[in-house]
């Protein structure tokens, strides 16, 4: 049977997964077996909170606007009700935004739609 040479393939397969490490403590980031967990540890944990990324806005989103709703005598859940009342599609992004950056135009809206009927 002929020889099969592959020490290029297996040294650029842990080169890869050591670059990947890089910037993890200890034998993390050196030695190839357990920084190899690490990574597909990280990889994991990566995947997983780019998707919790979007509830965990949105709960802060929600959060806000209920803060400043609260200023002007509302719940959130009052507010969201009286907005879909009045046919007011803001989205929960805009609407925080607009209660921390432009208060005014936020009473203004909810003056809207608690007046819309």
């Amino acid at each position: 049977m002929t020889r099969v040479k592959r020490g290029n393939v297996a040294r650029k397969r842990r080169k890869k997964i050591l670059k990947l490490a890089k910037g993890f403590r200890g034998s993390h980031s050196r030695l190839f077996r357990t920084a190899n967990q690490q990574v597909m540890k990280a990889l994991r944990n990566a995947y997983r909170d780019r998707r919790k990324r979007k509830g965990d806005f949105r709960r802060l989103w929600i959060t806000r606007i209920n803060a400043a709703a609260r200023m002007h005598g509302l719940s959130y859940s009052k507010l969201i009700c009286k907005l879909k009342e009045a046919n007011i599609e803001l989205n929960r992004k805009m609407l925080a935004q607009l209660a921390i950056l432009e208060p005014e135009t936020f009473a203004k809206v909810i003056e809207v739609a608690i007046s819309a009927k």
